[in-house]
C-alpha cells in the first residue's frame, strides 16, 4: 500500500498511451504500444540480457570506485583546508565539462572496454557525493567533537566516532543522486561507443528502426535507475537505525 501512489501515475500513463496509440492506429516504428513494447522485449530477452548484464557490471564497477573517491578526496578536503581551497574549484570546473564532449575523447584516448565507461561514471557521480560528506562533516556536533577531545581523542578518532556517523545521512543522499548519474552515464558512454551495453543496443534498435526496442531498453534503464535508488535507500535504514528513529519521532 505505501507504494501504490507512485505507481498510479505510471500505470495511468500506460493506459492512456495504449488506446491513444491503437485508437489512432500510430505506427510502431513511430510510437509502438507499450504491450508491444513488452512482447518484443521479452522475444529479445536474451539479448536484452546480455546487454543489461553489461551496463550493470560498468555501473556497478565505476559506481563503486566512485563512492572510494568520493570518500578520500572528502577526508583530505575536511582536514586540510589549503587542500579544500586548492581542490574545490577544480572539482567544480570538472562538472561543468559536457559529457557529450567528453565522451568521445574517453573512447579515443582508452578504445571501447570498460576503462573509459567506469572512468566517465566516476567524473560524473563523485561530485555529489563529496559535496555531502563536506556538508555533512561541517554539520557534526561541536559539543561532541569538544567532549572527545577533551578526553584525549586524537582527530582519526574524532572523525571515526562522531564525524563520519554524523555525515551518513548526507553521505546517503548523495548516494542516491549519484546512483541516477551512474546510469546516465553508462548508458551515454555506450551509446558513443562500446560492443555491448543497452546504450549501444539503443542505438542500433534506433537505426534499424526497431522503436519498440528503443523504448524497451528506457524502461530497463529506468528501472535499473529505480532499483538502485531504493537499494540505497534500503541500505541506509540498516546503516543509520537511529536516524530514521529520530525522524518518526519528530
Amino acid at each position: 500500500m505505501v507504494f501504490l501512489p507512485g505507481l498510479l501515475l505510471p500505470i495511468a500513463i500506460l493506459v492512456i498511451w495504449q488506446l491513444y496509440v491503437s485508437a489512432a492506429n500510430v505506427d510502431p516504428t513511430v510510437l509502438p504500444t507499450p504491450i508491444r513494447i513488452v512482447t518484443q522485449l521479452y522475444e529479445q530477452r536474451s539479448i536484452a540480457w546480455e546487454n543489461t548484464a553489461q551496463t550493470l557490471e560498468e555501473m556497478v564497477v565505476g559506481f563503486g570506485l566512485s563512492v572510494i573517491v568520493a570518500l578520500v578526496i572528502a577526508f583530505v578536503m575536511d582536514n586540510l583546508r589549503w587542500v579544500r581551497n586548492a581542490l574545490y574549484p577544480t572539482l567544480i570546473a570538472s562538472q561543468t565539462i559536457p559529457v557529450i564532449a567528453i565522451a568521445p575523447l574517453m573512447i579515443i584516448w582508452f578504445g571501447f572496454g570498460l576503462l573509459p565507461k567506469v572512468l566517465l561514471i566516476i567524473l560524473v557521480t563523485f561530485f555529489p557525493i563529496v559535496v555531502a560528506l563536506l556538508d555533512g562533516f561541517a554539520a557534526t556536533e561541536r559539543e561532541a567533537m569538544d567532549l572527545l577531545k577533551t578526553m584525549g581523542s586524537s582527530r582519526l578518532q574524532t572523525f571515526r566516532l562522531v564525524r563520519f556517523p554524523g555525515a551518513l545521512p548526507n553521505f546517503f543522499t548523495g548516494l542516491r543522486i549519484s546512483a541516477t548519474y551512474a546510469v546516465l552515464a553508462a548508458i551515454f558512454a555506450e551509446y558513443v561507443g562500446a560492443y555491448h551495453g543497452l546504450g549501444i543496443w539503443m542505438s542500433q534498435a534506433k537505426s534499424s528502426f526497431r522503436t519498440d526496442l528503443v523504448f524497451g531498453a528506457i524502461g530497463i534503464c529506468a528501472l535499473i535507475s529505480i532499483a538502485l535508488f531504493a537499494l540505497i535507500a534500503i541500505i541506509s535504514r540498516f546503516v543509520m537505525p537511529w536516524h530514521y528513529a529520530a525522524r518518526r519521532k519528530g
